[in-house]
Order: C-alpha cells, then structure tokens, then sequence
C-alpha cells in the first residue's frame, strides 16, 4: 500500500510546527531572564516504558473445547531452496501444516502447498474437513517428523523424500463435549512423497505410505 497524506494530516503537521516555533521563541525570551531565576525553573523529561503484551497461551484440545492459539506453520527458509536441504525442509513444513489442520480444523496451508493430483493429500483434507463439522473437534492427532531423507537430483522433473511420520491419537468430540466415535490409535510409519520445484517454491505432488 503506498500511504498518502490526507489533508487532516497536513493540518496536523502545520499545527505541529507551529507549536515547535512558538516554543523556540519562548525559549528565546525565556534567555534575556537572569540566570537565578533560569535555574529556579524546574526542567525534566519523563520516559514512558512500554510493556509487551504477552502472547496468549496456547492450550491443546480436551472433552472441554477446541486447541487455542495454536501456532501457525511458518516456511522456513531453506524450504525455499532448489536442492536437497529444501525438499527436506519442505516435507518437514507440508507435516507441520498437516499438524495444524488436525488441531484446528484449518487446511488452506495444506491445500496451497498440495498439487491438485495428490490423492492421499486431498483425502487427508477431506477427513479433517469430516471431522470438524457439525460442531465437532479433534483433541490430538498432531504429527511429528524425527527423520527426513530425500534423494535429490539435480534438474529432474520432481524430487522425493522418505519421511518418518508419527501420529498421536485422535480422539473427535462432538459439540456437547461427548466422544463421536472411539479414538483412533496413535502410528509410526514411513511416507513417501513427492515433490516438484517450480517458479513458487515446492509443492507435494504424490504422498504415499511405506509398507
């Protein structure tokens, strides 16, 4: 956005200025005084300390509501690079996105960084989706990647990376606070995606499990 000067403002800024002269000229004045009397009166600035409002908390999902103030995934900058370091990076990146979906029910991160022939992807988003309506919510079910390995190689069409993928449990309530269905059992097991590297960065164009 490119900021413009309203006339409000000009006018503000005019008054301004015309308070900065008339205080030089009292200052002026305020010299010809003789020097006992200039020292009599008392001068002094006060310095205002301004305290950071803390970050609200965040607090997981229970029987008792949905997660709060979860935090968003954030592109790390070495997903942005065309090599080896990236595709890990970014399959890191596409889990955590997949993380906060299940914990708030929010899938645009993975849905924009997901191509649109990613069938697992797009079955994911849908049983998320499935889970949260009518009022519903996920406690659990967050992802966590303690291994990523990628075979990268230079000037191919795409790239791939084996991910180690473990899911905690997840339990769904429904808007009285009682259980929907059992809850699902936690997994450790390996994925298999693939990615592509084009103009915008990496995006995940096939998913797989390892059997």
């Amino acid at each position: 956005m490119t900021p413009r000067t309203s006339v409000s403002a000009r006018n503000r800024l005019f008054v301004i200025v015309s308070l900065a002269t008339a205080l030089t000229l009292t200052a002026c004045e305020n010299s010809t005084q003789p020097q006992a009397e200039q020292s009599a009166t008392p001068t002094g600035s006060a310095t205002a300390t301004v305290t950071p409002s803390p970050s609200p908390a965040y607090k997981p999902a229970d029987a008792k509501g949905k997660a709060e103030n979860v935090p968003v995934p954030v592109l790390p900058e070495a997903a942005k690079a065309n090599s080896k370091e990236g595709v890990e990076a970014f399959a890191r990146y596409w889990f955590q996105a997949l993380s906060y979906a299940y914990e708030t029910g929010d899938a645009s991160i993975v849905d924009q960084i997901s191509g649109p022939n990613c069938v697992l992807c797009r079955g994911l988003k849908d049983t998320i989706k499935l889970a949260w309506a009518d009022g519903k919510w996920i406690a659990g079910g967050t992802l966590q990647t303690p291994s990523v390995s990628a075979k990268f190689s230079p000037g191919a069409e795409s790239q791939q990376a084996t991910v180690q993928v473990i899911h905690l449990p997840v339990t769904i309530y429904k808007i009285d606070g009682t259980l929907y269905q059992e809850p699902t059992k936690g997994s450790n097991r390996a994925s298999q995606m693939v990615t592509k590297f084009d103009a915008n960065g990496w995006t995940a164009i096939d998913l797989g499990l390892i059997r």
